[in-house]
């Protein structure tokens, strides 16, 4: 190759001033990713604010490290863009991504440091965002709050730890078996966590997300508890609350976009009323009132219907109404064959077919046989 040749080659500019500025940043959040992982209070300290190491001092991380996405410089500092991802240890088997919006100051020698971080524009809110993390250890459950003791969580990590084995026992052990909860002080916490109005969850004990106020790119999950419908539970209540949504983080693989909510839903209902003794009446107890004014619903009930937005009474209705397809399912063909076509629905990967496909190969039935035959079941649990 000639030397005319290369001559273009050479003529680039070196690094513009953003982009130094953004190295900069890179190098200053790494060291502090470093001190936090080696719980090196000074070291991060030198980075900057130091509240967030106190708040995090509790969680158990196995990971943690930030990506800069942009800097924008503001007159002596700036604000920077950057993807943290981070890991509990023994709980996460994928880092959680979330996005971080982090304002930066320079002192007189040009060094950068770190004076507050706070979610990204329309990314819900960690944990620590809320005050100090306070950390409870079970045999298969960590439980994390904010502002109270550790020993205020434990009534948590018991419930948990009854659950987990529960879900194991009916589902089956190709899951984690271990499960994080997230215990906010107020409905208001809870749903910045979750990054939606607080009125959507008003009502709800707890939800389970693939990342509470995360990205949804990676599959670490999260049971997000609302206090202050669940402080309203008795302890069987409770209970069924928290198998319910570990049956959630268990069945989290094999339940996709081919999955309807009835069979999400119910079936984590189904699992959390294992062993109760609930009569049917006492646990679907809305629709065992529209059963006995002869409003027997005339099909299974949609996606739309489980929405927390709904009526709660028709919404009620909804849960009850999937756990007792489940139930019957259990019923009459058994627990192995309940699993069995859970499986096979969401294997199918797209909506269109996944349920009628399954009830062919798994039950010997179709739709319309199922729906009567599930009408005919509520109507004699209800009736």
């Amino acid at each position: 190759m000639g030397l005319g040749l290369l001559l273009p080659l050479t003529g680039c500019g070196g690094p513009t001033a953003a982009d130094s500025a953004r190295a900069e940043v890179q190098r200053v959040l790494d060291r502090r990713a470093a001190a936090l992982l080696g719980h090196d209070e000074t070291a991060y300290g030198a980075t900057g604010t130091r509240t967030a190491y106190t708040r995090l001092r509790a969680l158990p991380l196995a990971s943690w490290s930030y990506r800069v996405t942009a800097v924008r410089r503001t007159g002596a500092g700036a604000t920077a863009d950057a993807d943290l991802r981070y890991r509990v240890a023994g709980y996460d088997r994928a880092p959680v991504d979330v996005r971080r919006t982090l304002v930066l100051g320079r002192t007189a020698g040009g060094q950068w440091y770190v004076t507050a971080e706070r979610p990204a524009a329309r990314a819900g809110q960690q944990l620590w965002d809320q005050g100090t993390v306070t950390a409870a250890r079970g045999a298969h459950s960590l439980v994390l709050g904010t502002g109270g003791a550790a020993a205020d969580l434990r009534s948590y990590v018991r419930l948990a730890d009854r659950a987990v084995p529960a879900v194991s026992g009916a589902w089956g052990t190709d899951w984690s078996r271990r499960v994080v909860v997230l215990v906010p002080r107020s409905l208001a916490g809870m749903a910045s966590l979750l990054g939606s109005p607080a009125a959507a969850y008003r009502g709800i004990a707890a939800v389970t997300t693939g990342e509470a106020g995360g990205s949804g790119r990676t599959p670490a999950d999260r049971v997000v508890v609302n206090p202050e419908a669940y402080a309203g539970l008795g302890d069987p209540g409770k209970q069924v609350v928290l198998t319910h949504e570990t049956t959630h983080v268990a069945t989290r693989a094999r339940t996709t976009a081919a999955t309807p909510l009835w069979l999400s839903e119910g079936y984590a209902d189904w699992i959390g009323y294992l062993g109760t003794g609930r009569a049917p009446a006492e646990a679907a107890p809305e629709l065992a009132r529209a059963v006995r004014d002869g409003e027997t619903p005339p099909a299974l009930p949609g996606d739309a219907d489980f929405a927390f937005t709904s009526e709660p009474t028709a919404l009620a209705r909804a849960y009850e109404g999937g756990w007792l397809a489940c139930r019957m399912i259990a019923d009459q063909w058994g627990p192995a064959r309940l699993g069995a076509f859970y499986r096979t629905v969401g294997a199918h990967g797209q909506r269109a077919g996944a349920v009628e496909e399954a009830l062919e190969k798994v039950l010997g039935t179709s739709p319309r046989e199922f729906t009567a035959r599930w009408r005919a079941y509520v109507r004699a649990q209800l009736g």
